[in-house]
């Protein structure tokens, strides 16, 4: 993000650029993902919630701070719910200082102030915009405006993050969202397919297991390449795993329907407790696969630990994961997920686990090898993404039980 505000690759011809670019930084199998398509929705949706973002500011009486100010002073004078207001707050005013609409006075807990007139823009702009770009990523504009309309209430103490955003109701907008055909969130699917296929362990057939797997967009994604690239008849099993029953049974229907063939069983599974005891015995799967679902983990190194015990020796964990570029930069979006409370407060760990959300790659390194995981990587090289394309939030995390 420059400094005055722009986002790279809301131009069209910058967008071809940038894309350009990180097609030179990533394995061949993603680069038809991380096109100019790609590139110019994301800087879209960039866009879109970060003028989201000022409305709920405005709505809630903190687009104007004229005294430096930290998140909490601003939740109390504006008669919030400081149980729950407090990290959303403190992100919203990050994100806008990223952007250079209000200064920052970083410390043991930042402070920010107006210096400029925050501008008034319409997000409906931008969403025309992306209907005409393309329109498969409406689900995700569907989703940032529901939060949108229910942050205040949920900022003042009203509906819980889990009543709005996962009422039996919101079912279809999740089903588009999770689609491998909206592209801003299947970059996520696409990354972690390309990472399995390359670092699911060789010889013999392994059995695999794959943790909240969600709506099945995940675990379609992963099959599909491990079919193109031969390696399909190297699973001996898929164990597909996810806690909430509306999701495992959409799931399953969706895989069952386009991979018939494959060697897939279905069950819930918390991540949260013993593997054990649901009936993942130790020693027995060859990769743990997981997409954006190891950063709402309760406790992380309670997780590891069991997705370690699980593995084989040498077995691997595969994570797919929204990745923080760097240590306290924003990314799109946490504006949603603050509103859950395992994404947001999760137990955190001085060394690797310093807030809910994202974690940085480093973050992610360290957090495996305190498991007990050799050999960490990353796919794509995000330390030289972001050179090109500073809001690149995406990665594929891998490592290795000795």
């Amino acid at each position: 993000m420059s400094s005055d505000g722009r986002v790279p690759g809301l131009d069209p011809a910058e967008a071809d650029r940038i894309a350009a670019g990180v097609a030179r930084l990533v394995p061949p199998a993603l680069a038809p993902f991380l096109d100019a398509r790609f590139t110019r929705s994301h800087a879209l949706y960039d866009e879109f919630i970060y003028r989201s973002t000022l409305r709920v500011l405005e709505a809630v009486g903190l687009v104007a701070i004229p005294e430096w100010s930290s998140a909490e002073e601003l939740v109390a004078r504006a008669g919030l719910d400081a149980s729950r207001a407090r990290i959303p707050v403190s992100w919203m005013l990050a994100h806008l200082a990223g952007r250079g609409w209000l200064a920052r006075e970083n410390g043991t807990t930042p402070r920010f102030r107006s210096e400029v007139t925050l501008p008034d823009l319409d997000p409906a702009d931008i969403l025309a915009e992306q209907q005409r770009h393309d329109p498969a990523c409406l689900p995700s504009y569907a989703l940032a405006e529901i939060a949108a309309l229910d942050y205040p209430a949920f900022l003042r103490g009203g509906p819980s993050g889990e009543e709005i955003l996962l009422a039996p109701r919101r079912l279809g907008i999740w089903t588009g969202y999770f689609s491998n055909e909206n592209i801003l969130y299947a970059i996520n699917n696409r990354v972690g397919a390309v990472a399995l296929d390359e670092w699911m362990p060789r010889g013999g057939r392994g059995a695999l297991l794959e943790l909240g797997g969600g709506l099945g967009s995940g675990a379609a994604a992963a099959l599909e390449q491990l079919r193109a690239s031969g390696r399909l008849g190297a699973i001996r099993s898929y164990r597909f795993t996810e806690l909430v029953q509306a999701f495992l049974r959409r799931g399953e229907r969706l895989l069952r329907e386009r991979h018939p063939d494959a060697p897939l069983t279905f069950a819930p599974l918390d991540m949260n407790l013993s593997f054990a005891e649901q009936g993942v015995a130790p020693a027995s799967v060859s990769a743990v696969y997981a997409v954006n679902t190891l950063h709402v983990a309760r406790d992380l190194a309670l997780t590891l630990g069991e997705v370690h015990q699980a593995l084989e020796p040498g077995g691997a964990i595969v994570l797919s994961e929204g990745i923080r570029p760097w240590a306290g930069r924003t990314v799109y979006p946490e504006f949603v997920f603050n509103l859950l409370e395992t994404f947001r407060s999760p137990r955190l760990h001085p060394g690797y686990r310093p807030n809910g959300g994202f974690l940085t790659p480093a973050q992610w390194t360290s957090a495996l090898e305190a498991a007990g995981f050799v050999g960490v990587r990353v796919l794509p090289d995000i330390a030289r993404i972001r050179e090109v394309h500073s809001t690149f939030y995406v990665a594929a995390i891998g490592a290795t039980r000795g």
